[in-house]
């Protein structure tokens, strides 16, 4: 599987052919193949964290829903960490109909806490038809289904400025060391190589967590996203020292690490895509998702702005995936009417075609994708079935994982202003861990 996305991601990389693009920006609906109740003056909530594209894409999915039922729903933007959002909302009385949860570890602290309601007979056989186990199961508790996965990731990707890459003569790298030899070339043509979102504390989570699943390996991968293992183990010393290789080097970070830490995650992907030939950085790591920043800049996604998988640090490229899924807060039609409609290709195809979105769907036609590197993307992510990796950030507590300003976030940010002190770093995500997992 890690193979076959990286082959795809390359192949994807090289087309000058986007594809057709829907004309009216992905709103139009597809052919109904789910059955969805009457909701005629019902009225809903469906709260997330998302803002921008991401939420005005979401919302012509809900539009399409409305449609169909006759519901009026309501976005709610949320602010993370949204388990702390949901528990203000609930506490006042006003919980939403539906949450989009970011994090596996908030499913589970929602179904502790009593608030997420199971997804319904309907809901569960649109997943069973058009869902892997494996994304059915992260939805699941103790065996019990309560998230839909709408939207996944691929966040094992590099992206790049073209144009920098032929004018530095520099060559798309395989292997952490060919990353980093890459980075020297552009540097040495006058274009600062990497630009890091150092403000936003979940990118340094996902960059952490591409190079100890290559440099670790899926098993210990595993037992230190459940905290069976300790952040003080040497796997993890050595996975903070090949990052330090990078984040030690202010020549190949823009604005170095003071100016990293005051870059948004949407700014550190449209300052590699404008510019000209002189951005503020050739290449910025993140997911598919990437896509919808990319859209705001005059780049062209697979002829100026192009993609590369995560560079091998061990034996195996990684593949690091995530996802929002939908939980039902509220008892009734309407919440559980949503979950179906989310869990069929119908709501999928219209995020799809709008860019900027990966669905887990398998029975979503891939065609409806605006460009050759988002469906490539997607085909990979489909045909890899159940074998992946969950971002292992989203699968621990939220108070550890998924917590601006707290925990993992914390500690990264910390680790890329002083990434001379791994075990100072280690402490600091043990000490955390430990809490949060006791918690």
């Amino acid at each position: 599987m890690f193979a076959a996305i990286g082959a795809l991601a390359l192949a994807g990389c090289g087309s000058d052919d986007d594809g057709p693009a829907p004309e009216d920006g992905g709103s139009k609906a597809p052919a109904a193949s789910v059955q969805l109740p009457r909701l005629d003056g019902e009225k809903l909530q469906v709260a997330a964290v998302w803002s921008g594209p991401e939420q005005e894409n979401f919302t012509k999915v809900l539009d399409e829903f409305e449609k169909r039922t006759g519901a009026e729903v309501t976005f709610v933007p949320a602010q993370d960490p949204i388990v702390n959002f949901l528990g203000t909302k609930i506490a006042g009385g006003s919980p939403p109909d539906v949450a989009m949860l970011p994090q596996v570890g908030a499913i589970r602290q929602a179904v502790q806490r009593g608030w997420a309601k199971p997804a319904g007979p309907e809901a569960k056989a649109q997943l069973a038809k058009n869902y892997a186990k494996g994304w059915q199961d992260l939805g699941a508790v103790d065996g019990t289904q309560y998230g839909v996965y709408y939207k996944a990731a691929n966040k094992s990707l590099v992206w790049y400025n073209d144009t920098v890459f032929e004018n530095a003569g520099a060559s798309v790298p395989t292997t952490w060391q060919d990353f980093l030899a890459t980075a020297q070339t552009i540097s040495a043509s006058g274009v600062t190589p990497v630009s890091v979102a150092g403000a936003d504390g979940w990118t340094l989570t996902d960059w952490f967590e591409n190079v100890y699943l290559s440099q670790a390996g899926p098993e210990k991968y595993d037992r230190l996203a459940r905290h069976e293992i300790p952040w003080t183990d040497p796997s993890v010393k050595d996975a903070l020292t090949t990052l330090g290789e990078l984040f030690g080097d202010a020549s190949l970070i823009a604005g170095g690490a003071d100016g990293a830490l005051q870059t948004e995650f949407p700014a550190s992907v449209t300052q590699t895509f404008t510019g000209g030939d002189q951005p503020k950085g050739a290449m910025v790591f993140e997911g598919d998702f990437v896509t919808v920043n990319i859209a705001q800049t005059d780049a062209e996604i697979g002829k100026d702005a192009k993609v590369f998988p995560f560079p091998a640090v061990g034996a195996e490229p990684p593949v690091v995936t995530g996802g929002d899924a939908a939980v039902a807060l509220k008892d009734g039609k309407g919440a559980q009417a949503l979950l179906t409609f989310l869990a069929s290709p119908d709501a999928a195809a219209i995020s799809a075609a709008a860019g900027g979105f990966i669905s887990p769907n398998k029975a979503l036609d891939a065609s409806v994708y605006p460009n050759d590197v988002q469906r490539d993307i997607a085909e990979a992510l489909i045909a890899a079935g159940d074998d992946f990796r969950f971002d292992m950030s989203d699968q621990m507590p939220q108070s550890f994982g998924g917590t601006p300003g707290k925990g993992e976030w914390k500690a990264l940010q910390d680790f890329l202003k002083n990434p001379k002190d791994v075990a100072g770093t280690q402490r600091a995500l043990e000490t955390e861990a430990a809490k949060a997992y006791k918690g």
